[in-house]
């Protein structure tokens, strides 16, 4: 595996699977100018979130078979609305978005739980926070101290 800008992504992948969280740096990251880098013969693929990719500009594209297809488990509004122009193309596969539906996943998830609670009772931040800088936050700090004082005693 070669560390590559992303026009070079774009440019020289045969399949290119969207894997990113949405945030103010991913939203629409997949945009005109980029799906215009992409070969005629390639494929995205987007499990991620749905406004990663700006779905009006992944239209386009695909209509006009600038590149060819894509497979959608995510879409910029969601639920998808009725008529939506990106569901009428024949070079894309829609599915829903299961995340993962694994007998193994449902008891991580599970055990991810469990373990978050019982942190949060002991007055410990919990593994896995995405957004971890509200655990700075002065009320959030508070609350989890008070929240580990009523179960400690």
């Amino acid at each position: 595996v070669e560390l590559v800008d992303l026009e070079t992504l774009f440019r020289e992948s045969d399949f290119l699977s969207v894997s990113c969280p949405l945030n103010e740096q991913t939203r629409h990251i997949v945009n005109a100018e980029r799906l215009a880098l992409m070969k005629p013969t390639s494929f995205i693929i987007n499990t991620a979130r749905g406004p990663v990719v700006d779905q009006r500009a992944l239209h386009e594209t695909l209509k006009a078979k600038r590149i060819a297809g894509a497979g959608l488990d995510v879409f910029e509004v969601e639920p998808t609305p009725e008529g939506e122009p990106i569901t009428t193309l024949d070079n894309v596969i829609l599915a829903p978005h299961s995340l993962c539906w694994t007998d193994e996943c449902f008891a991580g998830i599970g055990a991810a739980d469990v373990a978050a609670v019982l942190a949060m009772m002991q007055g410990r931040v919990p593994r896995g926070i995405v957004n971890r800088e509200i655990t700075e936050r002065a009320g959030w700090q508070a609350k989890l101290a008070a929240l580990g004082k009523s179960f400690t005693g």
